[in-house]
């Protein structure tokens, strides 16, 4: 009875797989799907720690872009603050497009390569 019971159940409606996985952050999943081991979404690349803003500089590298981070820097001196910025090269999965100009959201996860410590996790044109 118990088998007649478990047919039944694969009879009906399959099991809608989600096409992304949970990531445990509230960012807006790629439309796209790729095949990328080292995406956050579609693959097994876990991220963690520090999550940044910033724009990205260049995308001339296969799969990675720079991104430049802005900040202001107090000068005590002169009262009056300074903008300071900092490039961090960070994977971009096969799923996202990123141009140069574009707002990224990026986190960090292990070290994919000798520069990139970081994954693009949302991409805002």
């Amino acid at each position: 009875m118990a088998e007649e019971v478990k047919k039944i159940k694969k009879a009906g409606k399959p099991e809608k797989k989600p096409q992304h996985r949970d990531i445990g952050i509230d960012v807006r999943p790629p439309a796209k799907v790729c095949d990328d081991p080292n995406c956050p979404f579609h693959g097994t690349l876990s991220v963690r720690g520090q999550m940044f803003q910033g724009k990205v500089k260049t995308a001339k590298m296969n799969g990675s872009v720079v991104v430049e981070l802005e900040r202001l820097h107090y000068v005590k001196k002169y009262e009056r603050y300074e903008k300071r910025f900092k490039r961090i090269s960070a994977h971009l999965p096969e799923c996202m497009e990123a141009k140069p100009g574009d707002e990224v959201k990026i986190m960090e996860c292990r070290p994919l390569s000798k520069t990139v410590s970081f994954v693009v996790v949302e991409v805002n044109s």
